[in-house]
């Protein structure tokens, strides 16, 4: 993800990463821009979510076109494959309230939690289940090495336990809304 959002294309990611120069620095040894703040993520075994922050023009749409193609080549290449990988094109919703950009950064930060991929009944799967990958560990500040742009969110807490303790609440509600949908059927 850090890779891809640079407003330079970098052309082979097995390249770009294995150069002198890395992910962190142009040619000029400056840091390249990037086409979007990654607020928060979440990428899940068969589905992926991500609050992004347009910083470059059409950065969105490159940014998300980008690591689509670049994944697919990636996958392709490992698994000896060829064709698309995706259903479709990505999906977008325009964030306009600040209410739902906090309830959108706990559902995507949690969106592992809201679809249980934690839980025992996932585990069963077996070997084929893969981890999912959030940025709730940037936002606690257990992350060793972070990218998100975590300021808009965390700026409107006291602290990070009252961010939690948000979280928490938001999850229980996605859940009860989950189940109660669930019910009618």
């Amino acid at each position: 993800m850090k890779e891809f959002n640079a407003l330079n294309p970098i052309g082979s990611i097995y390249e770009h990463c294995r150069s002198q120069f890395g992910s962190k620095a142009s040619k000029n040894g400056k840091k390249d821009k990037r086409l979007v703040n990654i607020v928060a993520y979440c990428l899940n075994p068969n589905h992926y979510h991500f609050i992004l922050e347009q910083v470059s023009e059409k950065g969105i749409e490159k940014f998300m076109q980008r690591l689509g193609t670049g994944y697919s080549k990636y996958f392709n290449n490992k698994h000896e494959r060829s064709g698309g990988l995706f259903e479709g094109k990505f999906q977008a919703v325009h964030i306009d309230s600040n209410e739902y950009l906090l309830h959108a950064s706990v559902y995507v930060n949690l969106n592992d939690r809201v679809h249980g991929f934690g839980s025992k009944a996932s585990k069963s799967l077996g070997k084929m289940l893969i981890k999912s990958r959030s940025s709730w560990d940037e936002y606690m500040g257990n992350a060793k090495e972070g990218f998100c742009t975590k300021d808009n969110i965390l700026g409107q807490f006291k602290n990070v336990k009252e961010y939690k303790t948000y979280a928490g609440n938001v999850l229980v509600g996605i859940h009860e809304r989950k189940f109660l949908a669930q019910e009618k059927f």
